[in-house]
């Protein structure tokens, strides 16, 4: 295994997060309010208006979107430093 270059380490890393970023930016300004209850489901959004109550269907759908953002990040992230490694 080879030594992760710290500078293209930190570039694939921000390269991903910048278009994970764009991805959702783009979900938000075409569906807002499914975006907001999406980003419900992931971080157990508080209504301010209403009680507090996480529901295991909110619970899953978060977790199974938590499991898939990471698994595309990293899918990302390994090939973008895969990319830079052969330059």
């Amino acid at each position: 295994m080879e030594k992760l270059d710290t500078n293209k380490f930190s570039l694939a890393a921000a390269i991903t997060m910048g278009i994970i970023y764009f991805v959702c930016a783009v979900f938000v300004i075409l569906w807002p309010d499914f975006a907001i209850q999406l980003l419900g489901w992931l971080v157990h959004l508080v209504n301010l208006n209403a009680d507090v109550q996480i529901t295991f269907t909110g619970f899953i759908f978060g977790l199974i979107q938590v499991l898939i953002y990471t698994y595309i990040g990293a899918l990302v992230f390994a090939w973008l430093h895969n990319r830079f490694l052969k330059r």
